[in-house]
């Protein structure tokens, strides 16, 4: 499968941009609530996860771009819908420079021991195409999660 970065880019960028539609539905009174069952995130919570990756995947992975993340702290962000609108915004201004260089099935040349352990050389084969689609693999789930959430905070917390 030829993976082409403008098809990514435009499935990224409609995903993020849904992703922000739902936050501002929300507003800054509901995006920091989480679902009151077992192991639910925020909507503030998923976006700023999907960014964080999304600079991980794209920026680190791919492009060996020095990314700051703790993964830990991702699950426990709190902000306003203006935060995550710049994230989103810095986000995609950033990652069409980061793929410039992705010809699809070319191999990552990141180095091994940087990456996360079920990405590792030998466990499966990585392409830049693979990682690409793995970054979106992301965005869907989450964007699935997100829309999931929104429903029932809309439904729990009326304003």
């Amino acid at each position: 499968m030829k993976i082409v970065v403008n098809d990514f880019l435009y499935f990224m960028n409609r995903a993020l941009d849904g992703m922000v539609g739902i936050v501002e539905e929300l507003d800054d009174g509901r995006v920091n609530l989480r679902p009151d069952f077992p192991g639910a995130n925020s909507p503030y919570v998923i976006l700023y996860h999907v960014v964080c990756c999304t600079h991980f995947w794209c920026g680190a992975v791919l492009a060996g771009r020095r990314v700051s993340r703790d993964r830990d702290a991702e699950f426990k962000a709190k902000g306003t819908v203006a935060d995550l609108r710049k994230a989103v915004q810095d986000l995609q201004q950033q990652i069409p420079k980061d793929l410039e260089h992705v010809r699809g099935e070319q191999p990552l040349t990141f180095p091994d021991g940087l990456l996360p352990t079920h990405v590792q050389h030998g466990v499966r084969d990585w392409s830049q195409g693979k990682a690409l689609i793995h970054a979106y693999e992301e965005l869907a789930q989450h964007f699935g999660q997100m829309e999931i959430t929104r429903d029932i905070l809309m439904q729990t917390h009326k304003e």
